[in-house]
């Protein structure tokens, strides 16, 4: 699906990161690993089209990402170490919202279902701003389930989870995978999650 070839970026004379090669197909799960301030985040960027290369090129089906935009878009979900969620609404309300915006073919039940498993039931009608880190990074996750996509970008999903929380995410990554699904996440500490590929930065 993925292929991304001798990749580098270089910002103010600095380089960041260069001679990147990747192949990312269904079943695959591949870990960007590193420090903090490796480039980590700028790599995912710059495969997701929203940074410029310095050198190389990144591929969706066999074309060129820059020719097939529309379609990589329509593929991916990506979710930033940053959480999309509007932290003066609540819960529901986020939900709602991410279901409009995603055109999202879900019904309540399903919506329940992954709350009771996050154990973010509770906190529906809690504004974002009261939750903790680690809640809102797991109410993220329901973007996962709302689009629907098959290839997941994720930015330090596991950072302010807890064990249970990483265990889940584990379960969900393998069963994305069995689905055909691929993964491409990044991540400062060991996650003990399998992976097909590793790439230190």
């Amino acid at each position: 699906m993925i292929i991304v070839k001798n990749l580098s970026v270089e910002r103010l004379n600095k380089k960041i990161f260069e001679n990147i090669n990747l192949s990312l197909v269904s079943g695959d799960i591949t870990i960007l690993k590193g420090k903090n301030g490796s480039g980590k985040t700028t790599l995912l960027k710059t495969i997701l089209n929203i940074i410029e290369p310095s050198i190389g090129s990144i591929y969706w089906k066999g074309k060129l990402l820059k020719k097939n935009l529309y379609d990589f878009y329509s593929n991916v979900t990506y979710i930033a170490d940053k959480t999309s969620s509007l932290r003066k609404l609540t819960v529901k309300e986020n939900i709602n919202i991410w279901k409009r915006f995603f055109l999202a073919n879900i019904d309540n039940t399903q919506i329940e279902t992954a709350l009771k498993t996050l154990k973010l039931d509770k906190y529906l009608n809690q504004k974002i701003g009261a939750l903790s880190l680690g809640e809102t990074k797991k109410l993220e996750f329901l973007r996962l389930i709302i689009e629907n996509k098959k290839v997941w970008i994720l930015d330090e999903p596991l950072s302010n989870l807890d064990e249970d929380s990483i265990e889940l995410m584990k379960q969900t990554f393998e069963d994305h995978c069995a689905k055909e699904g691929s993964i491409i996440f990044s991540s400062h500490q060991n996650p003990g999650i399998y992976v097909t590929k590793e790439i230190e930065l």
